[in-house]
């Protein structure tokens, strides 16, 4: 085989290597983007429902949307989240004999930092510094 026909079969195979290689990465990428977007779906709902359970906001509805949530969020939630998760419902359960505000907070935080974590929240928070709250609107109705 001749020498420049050879080049040229070399250089289209590359061609089409790079172009399979650069193909593949972008979907990924774009597969990629697309789990996040609906795991901040899955995450804003899930903290929109906690918020109808907080204060003079909290009903009954409140409380089954805030169950609803629970009960999905492990479709897309991390391990960290879930167990987080689990924590801070110990700490707000009926069954927590020695409910404390402290105690909440602090599961609340934990809860939150590994939900950003899970998230890929830029830049890293510092658990140290980092202090979350809920709040309600005030009104009774």
């Amino acid at each position: 085989m001749d020498t420049p026909i050879l080049v040229a079969v070399i250089s289209a195979a590359a061609s089409l290597v790079v172009a399979a290689i650069t193909f593949l990465l972008t979907k990924r990428k774009e597969r990629e983007a697309e789990w996040r977007k609906q795991k901040l779906e899955h995450y804003r709902e899930f903290l929109d429902a906690l918020s109808g359970t907080v204060g003079t906001d909290a009903t009954p509805d409140g409380h089954r949307r805030w169950a609803r949530a629970v009960n999905t969020i492990g479709l897309v939630a991390s391990q960290l989240v879930l167990t987080s998760l689990w924590k801070f419902q110990d700490s707000i359960g009926r069954s927590n004999p020695n409910p404390s505000v402290e105690d909440h907070d602090r599961k609340l935080n934990q809860l939150m930092l590994a939900i950003r974590a899970d998230l890929g929240v830029t830049p890293a928070d510092e658990p140290d510094l980092f202090s979350f709250r809920l709040w309600c609107s005030g009104t009774n109705g």
